[in-house]
């Protein structure tokens, strides 16, 4: 019977996972920066375009930004390239 519940419980567990998943990453967004001599491009899912597109945009400059401030220029750099699907 214990093991019955245990079954159950992670079952419940791994539908709610999926289902929060599934949702919050409906769009997956594509961005490529140059800054500070070098470029880099990250994609990012998220829940809408403008989250994924800001997401992608902030992964994109952790390895071309040293420290916090170049991470906010950067970070306010236009892209070279964005394109989001979903």
């Amino acid at each position: 019977m214990r093991i019955l519940a245990g079954v159950v419980i992670a079952a419940i567990f791994l539908v709610a996972m999926f289902y929060v998943t599934a949702t919050e990453t409906s769009v997956e967004c594509v961005v490529c920066i140059r800054y500070g001599g070098g470029e880099n491009c990250a994609t990012v899912s998220g829940p809408d375009e403008e989250m994924a597109m800001m997401q992608a945009t902030t992964t994109a400059c952790v390895p071309l930004s040293r420290g916090v401030t170049e991470g906010m220029e950067c970070a306010r750099t236009p892209p070279r390239s964005a394109r989001c699907s979903g």
